[in-house]
């Protein structure tokens, strides 16, 4: 028996090799600058609950801890982008749309939140444009629906 195996019809062809789009640059860039924000968020809230003295240390740690795991989906997908693997399109999505909400809560406060919420918005919007965008889907070698590729 041969160890080798044989390509079928169906099998996905791996995505060509050549320069990555600028677009898609510029979509990891923007989901490493989320986990990276969450992860200094979540080492700030973790020191502050255990060094600090909150109204709350417990909370203050689990808060701290869940942010810290949370940066882990959009610096893997950021990675996942950069690499050039198909997979790291859906984290980075998801962690957009999860975004959205938070920014959304951010400018309902009546405090300096308000410019935080623009910004992240802003950052989420663009994030999906440029991962919905066909170049991007491209270089990631995502099929259309019924498994076609976008007609030139």
């Amino acid at each position: 028996m041969s160890t080798e195996r044989k390509p079928t019809p169906e099998a996905p062809q791996a995505p060509e090799t050549g320069p990555r789009p600028g677009r898609l640059t510029a979509a990891a860039a923007l989901a490493g600058l989320e986990g990276l924000a969450l992860l200094g968020g979540g080492v700030y809230m973790l020191v502050m609950g255990l060094a600090g003295s909150p109204d709350s240390p417990r909370q203050a740690e689990t808060g701290g801890i869940t942010l810290i795991v949370l940066a882990l989906l959009p610096l893997l997908a950021a990675r996942g982008l950069l690499k050039l693997r198909s997979w790291s399109r859906g984290p980075a999505i998801i962690t957009q749309i999860m975004a959205l909400p938070v920014a959304w809560q951010l400018l309902q406060a009546d405090s300096a939140a308000i410019p935080a919420g623009i910004a992240l918005a802003a950052v989420a919007i663009a994030s999906l444009v440029l991962l919905v965008n066909p170049a991007t889907t491209e270089a990631l070698g995502i099929r259309g629906p019924g498994g076609v590729q976008g007609q030139k």
